[in-house]
Formats: structure tokens, C-alpha cells, sequence
């Protein structure tokens, strides 16, 4: 299978991450009631972080990760587009040398944090999924919906009554059935 290169931005990667990591976390709160007993309260989730390490070689490697550092001294969140996670909005929150540089190889490692908050900056990754407000894409209108805090695919599926496929197979550019965004426009019909 052939891979799709990781975007950020305006940086395409000439050749994916060698690793990666995904770290998804849930802040919890025990609450203790009587007899020993304990009762877990969810915060909701934070943000995710990607990592991963990779290298650049060849002629012009070191000018490589001179054009990465750029991106990351902006002060910006932006599209991440990975080849097997999906497409979000994140901030590219850590990059380190791993050796020292030489113009023909760089090994590096990055970070990146999604972006959940709600506070519109998924609007970004709603659209680079491909998901826009009025049409499938096809130039066909339906009807469609806001996600707000908590909703699910399924939920959605209950509550306008559509099956659950069918609402998977109106968006293809929700690459993860498992995650939508506050913010998000579903395609229900």
C-alpha cells in the first residue's frame, strides 16, 4: 500500500515519519461515597499528541529541516494531514535535532497537539476532510448538521432516524467514523 506523504501546512514531507506515536488521554475524578466506595466522574479528553521521529537524507537534507523549522516558528495551529491518522487541526508543539546536522542526512523528532477545544480552529480540519456546509462535494445539497460537545455518528444516526451506514457513506471525508468535532457539518441525508 502506498502512503500518502504527511502534510502541515504548506510543508509536505518528501517521505513519511520512520515512527510515530498516538497518545489519546481522559481526565478522570474519583469521587469517594461511603463503605469504601468510589465513584469515576470523566473531565472529558485532552488533546492528543502525535510524535514521531524520521530523517531527512540526500542532497539538501540539512535545507530540508531548515524549511520544517520555519513552519514551526509560526505562531499558528494549521492542518496536519497524516497518511494513516487522519486530517486536524493541530499545533506543532515540539522539534529536536536527534545528531547533529550534516547537509546530506538529518534525523529529527516532532510533536504535534490536536486541537479540540471548540474554539473554531477545527473549522480548519472540517475542511481540509473535505466536509463543506451546502454540498457533498458532488454538488449535491442534503441536509446536514452542526456537531456540538458529545455527539456521536451513532447519536446522529438515532436521532435523525438515517442508518448509521448510511451517514458513513454521505461523508467519506470522515476518515475516523469514531471521531467528529464541535463545529463539524454532518452530512445526515
Amino acid at each position: 500500500m502506498i502512503l500518502s506523504p504527511m502534510r502541515f501546512k504548506n510543508f509536505v514531507w518528501p517521505y513519511n515519519p520512520r515512527v510515530y506515536s498516538i497518545t489519546f488521554e481522559r481526565k478522570l475524578a474519583v469521587h469517594k461515597v461511603p463503605f469504601g466506595r468510589h465513584k469515576i466522574q470523566s473531565l472529558g479528553q485532552t488533546r492528543r499528541v502525535l510524535k514521531g521521529e524520521g530523517e531527512f537524507v540526500g542532497e539538501g537534507a540539512y535545507d530540508t529541516f531548515k524549511a520544517l523549522a520555519s513552519v514551526f516558528y509560526e505562531e499558528t495551529p494549521g492542518v496536519l494531514v497524516h497518511p494513516v491518522w487522519m486530517t486536524t487541526t493541530a499545533w506543532f508543539a515540539g522539534l529536536e535535532l536527534r545528531q547533529r546536522p550534516r547537509r546530506d542526512y538529518v534525523a529529527y523528532s516532532f510533536e504535534f497537539w490536536e486541537v479540540i477545544d471548540g474554539t473554531g480552529d477545527t473549522k480548519l480540519a472540517v475542511r481540509a476532510a473535505g466536509v463543506s456546509d451546502k454540498s457533498s462535494g458532488d454538488g449535491q445539497a442534503g441536509e446536514w448538521c452542526t456537531v456540538v460537545r458529545g455527539d456521536t455518528l451513532w447519536g446522529l444516526s438515532q436521532r435523525y432516524g438515517v442508518p448509521l451506514r448510511q451517514i458513513i457513506a454521505l461523508n467519506p471525508g470522515i476518515r475516523n467514523p469514531n471521531l467528529i468535532y464541535p463545529g463539524q457539518k454532518v452530512r445526515i441525508k
